[in-house]
């Protein structure tokens, strides 16, 4: 199993518990600001506005929030100015991690990042460093349960998806397109009455570094930390732990 559906998988599990989390509120809220002031307040042209919107209401935001985030966006009422970041570097046996933040102080979060990523035998690299070991590509999942997969496979191929993925182990199918096509594969399936579960533009590794013992048990928590920090919007890393393995570390 793939570090991307390993931790996708982790975060499904953990959405419901996250969803109460006032800093989930704040991600999304940081991130409307910033889709309104990239592309405007109209959703039918923004569609990085349209995804943040529809993650507010799956986090059962109330819509006075959202309303507010877009006028802070456009200027209409004042707030904090947001810069986005990318850092890139190594956490446990030379696992790749890109992290992307959405911040109004990148000082402060360089520092808190760097200190996540030293206190888990990890390490930040140069911008670059590891980039070039994703791929930049549409990532949709949808649960096994309730569904077959040749159905799911068959509607995600005939909308014009690059992969599907359906591993043993996993609850949910992964469905991978190429950026531009991720709407339209994912209006398709909708249409097939297919529900998805969550749609994302992500990074993809090419390749997986394989994780055991304190290394996989590191690794988790240096993920869990990165993802906890309100001002990380998203973490991709390239590792690969065992079903097996897994077992153990949730004794």
């Amino acid at each position: 199993m793939s570090g991307h559906n390993k931790w996708a998988s982790i975060k499904h599990k953990k959405a419901a518990t996250d969803a109460k989390k006032g800093k989930v509120f704040t991600k999304i809220i940081r991130e409307i600001v910033v889709a309104t002031k990239e592309g405007g307040d109209q959703i039918e042209n923004n569609a990085r506005l349209r995804k943040a919107i529809e993650d507010a209401k799956e986090a059962n935001m109330p819509q006075d929030n959202i309303k507010k985030a877009i006028q802070r966006g456009n200027g209409e009422i004042p707030g904090a100015i947001y810069e986005e970041m990318v850092y890139e570097g190594y956490g446990p046996a030379g696992v790749a991690l890109i992290v992307e933040v959405t911040t109004d102080n990148k000082n402060r979060t360089a520092s808190e990042i760097r200190k996540m990523f030293s206190s888990h035998k990890g390490n930040l690299g140069e911008t670059g460093c590891v980039g070039w070991m994703f791929d930049r590509k549409g990532y949709i999942t949808v649960n096994k349960a309730g569904t077959y997969e040749e159905t799911v496979m068959n509607a995600a191929l005939e909308a014009g998806a690059e992969d599907f993925k359906s591993e043993a182990d996993s609850d949910i199918y992964e469905i991978i397109t190429n950026p531009s096509d991720l709407e339209s594969v994912k209006k398709f399936l909708k249409e097939k009455n297919i529900t998805v579960n969550s749609s994302e533009i992500s990074m993809i590794p090419q390749t997986q570094v394989v994780l055991s013992g304190d290394d996989a048990k590191c690794m988790l928590k240096l993920m869990d930390s990165l993802e906890e920090h309100e001002d990380v919007k998203n973490v991709y890393a390239n590792f690969d732990i065992s079903s097996e393995e897994m077992e153990k570390i949730e004794e």
